[in-house]
């Protein structure tokens, strides 16, 4: 039997969640944004009526607004974007049981030996579109390939609302024509130094020097050309429900950046988001770990432990700290993440005696967890941005 994987991507995600609820954004340029209030932070999501003036996910909201002063901006409210994927992820599941979500608003199902009940893989992939859209209102494209690598790739090919096979057989013809910037990882950085060696396209790629390219990029180089070449043998490994190894969060910075004190914004956004995630699951955790992507691509993680939490304050401190300690002003950074793992299965901070527990509920860190959990209440009902904490406030300046 054939293998068949589709990728499906949502389009435009968060602001087109946005707009399914908010009939006065159609057709008009508007944009998932950090604080529209405040004019701060960067865009999560743009419509494609935003694109057309050139406005980009991560890019700092007051240079989105010189490219398009009428565009409408719209706070984040990331629980209902999970919600509006899970119903995705249920309308997938009709189709196949085996899906691996790869993020909020993308997951590869294996749809082998599925024909009989739902047509041609082009026909399936209709199906799952049409069902998505008329349902929630939401677009999506979907890449259709004998693998993973092939499907994500398709996926990118036609947007928004396309459907794309790229079989193993159309690799000379569809893949290796493409710019090699437009092979899933690689970014600017690669694509130059790939260019001054004379690679323009993904199949110069694919049929270069295998030595000079690892002389060049080291083991990337050969990752990078089983890429072009279409090769990827990994399965499509459904999540299994309490199997969360760690929570994490990372964002492309909107340029790339030497100062600290210029992520520190976006760095306690994350936290909040992953402290938040933590506490819903109630997972504490021991380990904290950071993630710096260089301008070059180089990517370094770093991690410490601590005692068990799943408070936003704890995980900024520590990770920010781990975070200093490993910053190189020198070398422009161009991702930055955060994760905590080593949950512990009932979520208490290892064994306690009558007197620990006894200071355990007046501490401090008693207190600040009933302040987070309230901090979260009052988001769930009033939105992500009704409440912040004071260091986002006080550095207003900070992207």
């Amino acid at each position: 039997m054939d293998r068949v994987v589709f990728l499906v991507d949502m389009n435009a995600f968060f602001i087109s969640c946005e707009m399914s609820r908010n009939s006065e954004l159609a057709g008009k340029p508007a944009a998932v944004a950090g604080n529209p209030k405040t004019r701060t932070g960067i865009i999560l999501a743009a419509n494609y009526e935003a694109r057309k003036f050139g406005v980009k996910t991560t890019m700092v909201i007051h240079q989105a607004l010189k490219l398009c002063p009428d565009m409408l901006l719209v706070p984040p409210e990331h629980r209902y974007y999970e919600k509006k994927s899970m119903e995705v992820m249920e309308i997938l599941a009709r189709f196949s049981p085996i899906i691996e979500q790869n993020s909020i608003d993308e997951a590869w199902l294996d749809m082998s030996g599925t024909e009989t009940l739902f047509g041609s893989p082009v026909e399936a992939a209709q199906q799952i579109m049409d069902a998505i859209n008329d349902e929630l209102g939401l677009w999506c494209s979907i890449g259709i390939s004998q693998n993973k690598l092939l499907s994500k790739i398709a996926s990118e090919i036609k947007k928004p609302m396309g459907i794309t096979e790229l079989w193993q057989k159309d690799i000379q013809t569809k893949l290796w024509p493409l710019k090699v910037t437009d092979l899933y990882g690689i970014g600017k950085q690669t694509g130059l130094k790939l260019s001054n060696l004379g690679i323009k396209t993904i199949g110069e790629l694919a049929n270069y020097n295998s030595q000079a390219l690892v002389s060049f990029l080291g083991r990337q180089g050969l990752e990078l050309q089983r890429m072009a070449n279409g090769i990827d043998e990994s399965a499509v490994t459904p999540h299994v429900s309490g199997e969360m190894k760690s929570i994490g969060r990372s964002t492309t910075l909107s340029s790339d950046i030497t100062d600290i004190d210029e992520v520190k914004t976006t760095f306690i956004e994350m936290c909040e988001e992953v402290g938040y995630e933590a506490r819903k699951n109630n997972k504490k955790g021991r380990t904290i770990q950071i993630t710096i992507k260089y301008s070059d691509f180089k990517t370094i993680t770093r991690q410490t432990s601590i005692e068990p939490t799943y408070l936003t304050k704890d995980i900024y401190e520590t990770g920010f700290s781990v975070l200093n300690k490993n910053w190189n002003s020198l070398m422009p950074v161009r991702l930055i993440g955060i994760s905590i793992s080593g949950f512990e299965n009932d979520s208490l901070s290892g064994q306690m005696s009558l007197f620990d527990t006894i200071e355990f509920c007046d501490s401090s860190s008693r207190k600040e967890e009933k302040l987070e959990k309230a901090i979260d209440s009052i988001r769930s009902r009033l939105g992500t941005n009704s409440i912040g904490r004071a260091i986002q406030i006080k550095n207003p300046k900070i992207k």
